[in-house]
């Protein structure tokens, strides 16, 4: 059988070798942690302790009523020191609950469920990931209890586990697969009864072949397939996924569930496995710090909140001269204004690239040579939504689908002029979407 892929799509320096070879180490925890209220997509906590009081590890620190939200748990046991907005990763100054680390071995976890999928209530698993905190680790950070909560008349039959990792230089699952083979297959069956589905897909590139042996070996005592993918970016997106594994396509403005299919990623599934079995909240996650900019590129289990200029001294420091600190990967992770920043629950990884790698240039005019077109995964028209949002023709893009685009960055990737698509695309999103704001009001 050949690989699994799909039509468009790059194939970017993936530079993985920086970091694929490191096990994940625990990153040591930093005096102070920073646990922004809001770390998903959706409604934003409140806070539900105060300053000066004293918290466990696991303890509920933030809260919202809304269901499209998850519940932030202290990382640590510590102090409140302050709750003030601070900087997020986001670019935005976001409500922080700021902690003190303190030595304590007493944890506020949940009531362990069980370590058999087959002996718990779908419906207890799924009240676990809400109370749980889980959002999609992959970077979308979307609260999984939503995913997982299809309405009735949306019949879902295939859970596909996302392990492609296809952005460059994130290593962070590939460890995982690896390291954690036997956690990822059993949050697989535990997702799986939340939906009640017997058919479950772990899709794996072919440039980690020895994740797909190690998972696969697991996999098959369990009745579980291991779909070997194309090494092609971005072969992750869910869309693409779909497309690739089952040959199914979503419709346009749909979501997964339209064509029977709920995609979740392999760190999420390791989330769902630890509160399920041991009461383990969504305290903590997997970090690569890679890039020619970092002395010790390396992979970290690292707490949330913790600041990123500790995870970058615990591999080495910087080197060079740095250009760019990014969120994620180099293509559609988000610049960072310093490592002051804290890890937050969508952090996959930490990339420092030095100077020469990012000299200024100026874009030019559209030659109209449809690079960009050809690689659009989602068959859009990227030059064409790139010059209707210069000319600020909001209400023509929609007309032109701007909002099916994924904003995998394929397009300024290929563009021989450098113009800015990608970006371009993402402001006029977020034009249309105050637009529809302000008619609701």
């Amino acid at each position: 059988m050949g690989l699994f892929t799909f039509k468009g799509g790059v194939h970017p320096p993936y530079q993985k070798e920086l970091s694929s070879g490191r096990a994940i180490k625990t990153a040591p925890l930093p005096k102070q942690l920073i646990v922004p209220l809001s770390q998903h997509i959706g409604a934003p906590c409140n806070p539900t302790v105060s300053v000066g009081e004293t918290v466990k590890e696991g303890q509920v620190i933030g809260k919202s009523d809304a269901f499209v939200s998850a519940p932030i748990h202290s990382p640590v046991s510590g102090k409140i020191k302050k709750i003030e907005p601070v900087l997020h990763p986001l670019g935005k100054k976001v409500m922080s609950v700021i902690i003190d680390a303190q030595e304590d071995e007493e944890k506020a976890y949940l009531e362990p469920l069980g370590d058999d999928p087959e002996k718990l209530d779908g419906k207890a698993i799924l009240e676990r990931v809400r109370d749980a905190g889980i959002v999609g680790l992959g970077g979308a950070t979307f609260p999984t209890h939503v995913k997982f909560s299809p309405p009735k008349d949306k019949k879902i039959d295939t859970l596909i586990l996302n392990g492609c990792e296809c952005e460059p230089y994130l290593t962070a699952d590939h460890r995982l697969m690896l390291e954690r083979t036997t956690d990822i297959i059993l949050g697989a069956r535990m997702i799986a009864r939340i939906l009640n589905v017997d058919r479950i897909i772990i899709a794996i590139e072919d440039n980690k072949p020895d994740a797909i042996e190690k998972v696969r070996g697991e996999a098959s005592k369990y009745g579980i397939e291991v779909a070997v993918t194309h090494t092609k970016y971005p072969q992750g997106a869910e869309k693409m996924l779909i497309k690739a594994v089952i040959d199914r396509e979503v419709p346009s403005g749909g979501l997964p569930m339209d064509v029977g299919t709920v995609v979740s990623n392999v760190g999420t599934a390791v989330a769902v496995c630890e509160a399920v079995r041991d009461g383990k909240p969504l305290i903590e996650r997997v970090v690569t710090v890679t890039g020619n900019g970092v002395k010790e590129p390396s992979n970290f289990l690292a707490r949330i909140g913790t600041p990123m200029a500790h995870l970058v001294e615990q591999a080495g420091g910087t080197t060079g001269k740095l250009g760019k600190i990014i969120m994620g990967g180099p293509m559609m992770g988000l610049a960072q204004p310093s490592l002051d920043v804290p890890v937050i629950k969508g952090t996959s990884g930490i990339l420092l690239l030095q100077m020469e790698n990012y000299m200024k240039v100026d874009y030019r005019a559209c030659i109209k040579c449809s690079f960009c077109v050809r690689v659009c995964p989602v068959h859009l028209l990227p030059s064409t939504l790139s010059i209707i949002g210069e000319a600020q023709k909001w209400e023509l893009a929609e007309k032109y689908g701007v909002n099916d685009c994924i904003e995998c960055g394929s397009c300024a990737y290929v563009c021989p002029s450098k113009r800015p698509i990608v970006q371009l695309i993402k402001t006029t999103k977020a034009k249309l979407r105050e637009i529809k704001a302000m008619e609701k009001k």
